[in-house]
């Protein structure tokens, strides 16, 4: 997206509080929120995708609820509806909000990004959607077998399955072109910051609380309507779990627990996204615990145009190292500034 209206955006790791941190400067600085999340686009995914829609209140939402489950919405459908509501957000002298957990989607908005392939080819992916994952890469490997020396994925069916449709139409799978992030003076992007092991924890809780609200319940009620066990699967973490759980591949303490490993991996995922856009050069404005009167401070100065300090707390600063009494607490800045994921 070019030439961006004054725009802000809220990220941070998965149950670290990013819906409420939104809403509440949306609220203070008549904000409307564009949701920045690859699933809640789809109606009747709500406890899996964190929707907590009861948290918005009157605050106007985009990009929820506008596709069905059986329907592919993609990074393309995203860039191209996120840049038509922030537009329109600021055509009616209103402050865009992004919100979400999909740090790729935040990336490739701020970015810019110049999808290779063009939009999908609908015939090919249903061909694509009747193929196993090891299939998908032989078929892959098939197409281009010199090109993939940079692809990455090839673990995810779809990547590879749309790596394979930028093949067949003539393209790279690691090609994507893309412009810097726009300065502070367009975007200004705040981080609610737990340390990695408070973080741990609130995933655990709002776990809970969402088996308990009906999550095993929400994805059975898909499953009735038509969608298929495979389909739910792909749309991963809960909907994965809690299918294979229904299908009877595991117990309930098994799918709880697996499930809490796996979301505890893609928050790990997520903060390296973020110190990957940090390297890129976008300056993220860590809170701690969300501070809402440091945002509030913050958001105030960008929208006056007035200039910004630097971040006072960067992810590629910080070191989660070795749990040992020699090696300093988890999450702490290290004075080397090395790194372990």
């Amino acid at each position: 997206m070019r030439d961006f209206p004054k725009t802000l955006a809220i990220t941070g790791p998965t149950a670290s509080g990013k819906t409420a941190l939104a809403v509440h400067l949306a609220r203070k600085f008549r904000g409307e929120i564009v949701s920045v999340d690859s699933r809640q686009v789809y109606r009747a995914m709500d406890l899996g995708t964190g929707k907590d829609l009861a948290e918005y209140g009157e605050v106007p939402y985009h990009l929820i609820d506008i596709a069905d489950p059986s329907e592919t919405f993609d990074l393309h459908a995203f860039m191209r509806e996120a840049e038509k509501a922030v537009r329109a957000i600021a055509g009616r002298g209103r402050l865009p909000v992004l919100a979400g957990g999909t740090p790729l989607y935040l990336d490739a908005l701020l970015r810019n990004y110049t999808l290779p392939g063009g939009a999908p080819d609908l015939r090919l992916r249903a061909e694509l959607d009747r193929l196993t994952l090891a299939e998908l890469n032989a078929r892959l490997d098939a197409l281009a077998p010199d090109g993939l020396a940079d692809f990455r994925g090839r673990d995810n069916f779809l990547r590879v399955r749309r790596a394979v449709e930028i093949v067949t139409a003539g393209g790279s799978p690691a090609a994507v072109g893309n412009a810097g992030f726009p300065g502070q003076d367009q975007v200004l992007v705040l981080g609610v910051h737990y340390p990695r092991a408070v973080i741990r924890e609130r995933i655990a809780k709002r776990l809970d609380a969402r088996l308990a609200a009906g999550m095993v319940q929400e994805v059975r009620a898909l499953h009735d309507a038509g969608l298929a066990w495979e389909r739910l699967e792909r749309f991963g973490l809960e909907y994965r779990a809690v299918a294979e759980f229904l299908q009877k591949k595991c117990d309930f303490a098994a799918m709880r627990s697996n499930l809490l490993d796996r979301i505890r991996q893609f928050a790990k995922r997520q903060d390296i996204w973020f110190r990957k856009m940090e390297r890129a050069g976008l300056a993220i404005h860590w809170l701690p615990g969300g501070d809402r009167e440091r945002a509030e401070i913050l958001t105030a100065d960008f929208l006056a145009g007035r200039p910004l300090p630097a971040p006072e707390i960067r992810m590629i600063d910080t070191y989660y190292g070795p749990r040992d009494p020699g090696a300093g607490s988890p999450g702490q800045s290290a004075p080397n500034n090395s790194e372990e994921v």
